[in-house]
C-alpha cells in the first residue's frame, strides 16, 4: 500500500487574520501533514444576502451577530494578496499549500498558484458548471461527496470524464456534512461501493469528533484523508469545535503512518521476524515408540511434536507403508533417509 496522503483542512478557522492562517500551516507541518488546505471565495458570489447559517454555524458563532451566512463568511475571507503570501509559507515550512474554490472566480485565480490538482467541496457535487470548469482545468481531482448519494457522485465523476479528466485522474472521498458527525452516520463502508461501483481512488474527509474514524478509513483502504484543525476549539467560528488541535492532529498523522506500516502488501508470506520460530513453533513427524529395523510404519507409530524442522505432518501419506532401515527409538524425530524405498 502507498504512502496516504494527508489533508489538514484549516479552511475558514483562521478567523480572517493572516497571522492566524501562518500559524495553522506551522501547526500542519510541525504535524507531518502534506498539504494544508484553505478556502477561497469571494462571499458576494458564493451565497445570497438572505441564505441562513447552517444549524450547526450558528451554534457555533453564538457571539457572533451576523444572522446570515454571507455576514459570517464575509469575514473569513482571504484576499488575493493574503493567497501568495500564504503559498510563500508554506514553501518556507515545508509544506504544500492547497485551497478549495467556492465560485468560479476563484477557480480561476487558484490556477495562478500552480496548485497540484483541484479539490471539489462538497456542496458544489451538484454544480454542473462548476464541475466543467474544474474539469477543463486538466489537473488531478479530488471529489468529496457529502450530502451526496450514489447517483449525484456518479452523475459528478461523469461530468468529470466527459470534460477530459480520466477515472485514474479523479479520488472520490466519501463524506459526512455534519459538524461534527455523529459515529452512527460515518457509514465507511460506502467508501468501498464507490470504488466498486466507479473504478477510482478513495479517501474519507471527515467531520467526527477525534481520530478513530481517518485512522479506520485508511485500514478499509483510504487513499486520502481530510481533517479539520485548528489552534484552539473555543475559538469563535463555525468550525472550531469540530476540529482537532495541534496535538490531535500530529496523533492522527503518526497513526495513519502506524496503520500504513501494518497494512503491508497483498503478499502471504512469513514475515522476517517470524520466520526464526517456524522450526519452534510447528511439529514434525517423531517416533512414539522404540521400533525395530524393518518395521512397516503405522499410523500409532508416530506421533507430531515440535520442532518442526523434520518432515512436516502434511506428507505423512509419504511415511505411512514405509519400512524403516534400523531401529528407531521412542521419540526420535524421523527423516527420509530413515525410510527404505519401495
Amino acid at each position: 500500500m502507498g504512502r496516504t496522503l494527508i489533508i489538514a483542512e484549516a479552511g475558514v478557522n483562521h478567523n480572517g487574520s493572516i497571522k492566524t492562517a501562518k500559524e495553522l500551516i506551522k501547526k500542519a507541518s510541525e504535524a507531518g501533514a502534506d498539504y494544508v488546505k484553505f478556502q477561497t471565495f469571494l462571499a458576494d458570489k458564493l451565497v445570497s444576502k438572505e441564505a441562513e447559517k447552517a444549524a450547526y454555524q450558528s451554534k457555533n458563532t453564538d457571539n457572533d451577530e451576523s444572522d446570515s451566512q454571507y455576514q459570517m463568511l464575509k469575514k473569513l475571507e482571504l484576499s488575493y494578496n493574503d493567497h501568495y503570501e500564504l503559498v510563500d509559507y508554506c514553501n518556507d515550512h515545508n509544506i504544500k499549500f492547497l485551497s478549495t474554490a467556492f465560485d468560479l472566480d476563484s477557480i480561476d485565480f487558484l490556477m495562478k498558484l500552480g496548485l497540484d490538482f483541484y479539490k471539489i467541496p462538497s456542496g458544489e457535487i451538484t454544480n454542473r458548471p462548476y464541475l466543467e470548469k474544474v474539469a477543463d482545468l486538466g489537473l488531478p481531482v479530488i471529489l468529496s461527496t457529502g450530502m451526496s448519494n450514489m447517483q449525484e457522485v456518479e452523475d459528478a465523476v461523469k461530468v468529470l470524464v466527459d470534460g477530459g479528466i480520466t477515472k485514474e485522474k479523479i479520488t472520490v472521498l466519501h463524506c459526512n456534512t455534519e459538524y461534527p458527525t455523529p459515529l452512527k452516520d460515518v457509514n465507511l463502508r460506502a467508501m468501498n461501493t464507490i470504488k466498486e461501483k466507479l473504478g477510482v481512488e478513495i479517501g474519507y474527509s471527515d467531520h467526527t469528533l477525534g481520530i478513530i474514524v481517518p485512522v479506520s478509513a485508511v485500514s478499509l483502504g483510504a487513499k486520502v484523508i481530510e481533517k479539520h484543525f485548528t489552534l484552539d476549539k473555543n475559538m469563535e467560528g463555525p468550525d472550531h469545535k469540530a476540529s482537532l488541535d495541534p496535538e490531535e492532529l500530529k496523533e492522527m498523522v503518526n497513526k495513519i503512518r502506524e496503520v500504513e506500516t501494518l497494512l503491508g502488501s497483498d503478499l502471504k508470506a512469513p514475515s522476517p521476524s517470524e520466520k526464526k520460530n517456524i522450526a519452534i513453533a510447528r511439529k514434525s513427524i517423531h517416533i512414539s515408540k522404540n521400533l525395530n529395523q524393518g518395521h512397516t510404519l503405522e499410523f500409532n507409530d508416530l506421533i507430531m511434536k515440535r520442532p518442526g524442522d523434520g518432515i512436516s505432518p502434511m506428507k505423512i501419506d509419504e511415511v505411512l507403508g514405509k519400512k524403516i532401515k534400523r531401529n528407531l527409538a521412542s521419540d526420535y524425530k524421523l527423516s527420509f533417509s530413515d525410510l527404505e524405498n519401495d
